[in-house]
C-alpha cells in the first residue's frame, strides 16, 4: 500500500505498504456457507490435474492466506449469520461493546478493544474513510486485503487520532483515478486489493464510564463515502455488479469446494508485482491449473482437482502450523515478524499468521506471545493453572496489556455467565500488594483469589491456550523480557 499524507498539519510523505485482510482459520469459521455445491467439480471437458502430494501442499501453503482472508472479509461484508457483519460493501459499522463468546467469526478475538469496521469496494471508484478523534491511550487503523499483508496507516503510536482525518483508498484498477490530491482529504492510500477491510481498534477505558462513552460516540461518528458522494453530497447507489464466489463455513470447506474459482477471483482483484518473488511463485503454482490473472473462471478450462485431497492437505498443514504456536524457539525467532506490509514478511509467516489467527497488528503496535506451561506440556482443561508476574517482570507495554484464555481447537473464548475472558486494564485486574499480579485459570474460583484475576475454565479433556497481548510494546525491553509460565495447580 502506498500512502500519501495530504494534511496541512503534516509534512508530505510517501510510505510503501500493501493491503491485508482478516483471516478465519480452518474449522474455526462456523458461519453458514452461501452455497453448498462443489464448485471445483468440473465438466467432462476439463482435464484432471496430475499433482504430486508435494505440489498439492505447496499450492495450499501459498493460497491459504488468500482463502482465509477471502472468507473473513466477505463474511464481514455479506454474511447474515455474522453478528459483526457490516451488511454490505462501502459500509462502516461500529461495534461499541466488547466481544464475547458468541462471536465466532474469527479465531482468537480479543475483548480488550472496541472495533469499528469498514468493508470497502474499490472496484468502481475511490472510497474515503472519515476517521474521528479519540480520547484513548491506544487506537489504530488496520487495513487489509485478500493477500493478508497488514498496513497501519494511522495509530496513536504514530501521533494520529488527535483530530478528525480523511483517508482515501484506491487501487491501480479503480476507474478514473490515479492518486491525485483531493481537497479535504488528508491521506491517499493505494491498495493492492479491490476489496478491503479497514478496522479501528480502540482501547475503551472501561473503568472510566464517561470517557468510555465519549470513545463510543467517536466510534459511531466514523463513516465511509465514495469519492463521488463526497464531492456531490449525494449518496450513490451500489451497483452490486460483482459476482462473488461463495465463501465457506471454514477455510477447509473452501479448499474442498471452490478453491480454483476463489483464487481466480482473487487473481483478478489483486495487484501482483512482477519483481516480487512470492507473487510470481503463487502465479506459477496456479498457472497449470488454468487459473491466471485476467481470466474469468470457467470450469471447462480450469483443471479438475480433487477437493478432498486439498482439504486433507489443508487440515494437515493447519495442525503443523498450530504446533508452532507453543514452540519457544519458533516464537523467539519470529514473534515480532508477523502482520507486516508486503515485502517485509516471508511466506512461512504469512501462512502461520493466517492459521493462528487473522487481522493481527505488527510488533510496533502489538505483540501476541503465547503463554506456555512450566513443564513444557500442552495445557489441558482437565487442570487448573496459575500465572504469576513479579513487579519487575510485568509486561513491557506502553499502552496496556491483557491475558486471554481460548480453547485451542477453535480459538474461541470460554463460555461463562460472567463474560470474563481476559485479565487486564479493561477487563479488570487486581495487582498484588507488591505491585505484581497472580492470575488463576480454574473451573471454580479459588478461595481468596480476586474475581478480577480469575479466568473461568470449562472443565474437559481438551487443549487450551492463553495469549498475552501487549499494545504499543517497548520492543527493546521486550527483547530481553522473560515470558511468564503457567504452573499446574495441584
Amino acid at each position: 500500500m502506498k500512502i500519501a499524507n495530504r494534511s496541512r498539519t503534516f509534512s508530505w510523505f510517501l510510505i510503501c505498504m500493501f493491503p491485508m485482510i482478516l483471516v478465519a482459520c480452518g474449522q474455526r469459521n462456523d458461519a453458514p456457507t452461501m452455497e453448498t455445491t462443489t464448485r471445483n467439480e468440473p465438466t467432462l471437458e476439463s482435464e484432471t490435474a496430475q499433482l504430486t502430494d508435494t505440489q498439492v501442499e505447496d499450492i495450499v501453503r501459498r493460497s491459504y492466506r488468500f482463502v482465509a482472508l477471502y472468507n473473513v472479509n466477505n463474511k464481514m461484508a455479506m454474511d447474515p449469520a455474522n453478528p459483526l457483519a457490516t451488511g454490505g460493501w462501502n459500509v462502516y459499522r461500529a461495534n461499541p461493546v466488547l466481544t464475547d463468546h458468541t462471536v465466532q467469526i474469527i479465531a482468537r478475538p480479543n475483548n480488550d478493544t472496541l472495533y469499528g469496521t469498514a468493508t470497502i469496494d474499490l472496484s468502481e471508484e475511490p472510497v474515503i474513510l472519515e476517521a474521528p478523534a479519540f480520547d484513548s491511550k491506544y487506537v489504530s487503523l488496520m487495513v487489509t486485503g485478500y493477500d493478508h499483508y497488514v498496513n497501519i496507516p494511522m495509530s496513536t503510536r504514530q501521533g494520529h487520532f488527535s483530530s478528525r482525518a480523511r483517508i482515501l483508498f484506491y487501487t491501480e484498477r479503480t476507474p478514473g483515478y490515479s492518486g491525485e490530491a483531493v481537497d479535504g482529504v488528508d491521506m491517499i492510500a493505494e491498495m493492492s486489493g479491490d476489496f478491503i477491510s479497514a478496522v479501528f481498534r480502540v482501547m475503551p477505558h472501561a473503568n472510566e464510564p464517561a470517557r468510555m462513552q465519549g470513545i463510543i460516540d467517536a466510534m459511531n461518528s466514523a463513516k465511509v463515502v465514495t469519492l463521488s458522494e463526497y464531492r456531490s453530497g449525494t449518496a450513490s447507489e451500489s451497483s452490486d455488479s460483482v459476482d462473488f464466489p461463495p465463501f465457506g463455513r471454514s477455510d477447509f470447506d473452501l479448499f474442498s469446494n471452490n478453491l480454483l474459482e476463489v483464487m481466480q477471483f482473487v487473481f483478478n482483484h489483486t495487484t501482483f508485482d512482477p519483481k516480487d518473488e512470492l507473487d510470481q511463485e503463487l502465479i506459477a503454482a496456479f498457472a497449470p491449473l488454468g487459473v491466471i490473472p485476467g481470466r474469468q473462471f470457467d470450469a471447462t478450462v480450469a483443471a479438475r482437482i480433487d477437493g478432498a485431497r486439498f482439504r486433507a492437505a489443508a487440515e494437515k498443514i493447519f495442525k503443523q502450523e498450530m504446533a508452532k504456536a507453543t514452540d519457544p524457539q519458533f516464537l523467539a525467532e519470529n514473534g515480532t515478524g508477523l502482520f507486516l506490509p508486503k515485502g517485509k514478511i516471508k511466506q512461512e509467516l504469512l501462512l502461520f499468521q493466517s492459521i493462528l489467527g487473522p487481522i493481527g497488528l505488527p510488533a510496533t503496535e502489538a505483540v501476541y506471545p503465547s503463554i506456555g506451561s512450566a513443564d513444557g506440556s500442552p495445557m489441558n482443561a482437565m487442570h487448573d493453572y496459575v500465572i504469576s508476574m513479579a513487579p519487575d517482570a510485568m509486561p513491557p507495554a506502553t499502552a496496556f496489556w491483557s491475558l486471554t484464555l481460548y480453547d485451542s481447537a477453535n480459538g474461541f473464548f470460554m463460555p461463562n455467565d460472567r463474560k470474563k475472558y481476559s485479565v487486564g486494564e479493561n477487563a479488570g485486574m487486581k495487582l498484588d500488594e507488591d505491585g505484581g499480579i497472580t492470575v488463576y485459570v480454574a473451573a471454580e474460583q479459588p478461595e481468596g483469589v480476586p474475581d478480577e484475576n480469575w479466568l473461568p475454565l470449562v472443565r474437559g479433556d481438551y487443549a487450551i491456550d492463553i495469549i498475552l497481548r501487549l499494545y504499543a510494546p517497548d520492543l527493546q525491553a521486550f527483547a530481553t523480557w522473560t515470558l511468564p509460565k503457567a504452573e499446574v495447580v495441584e
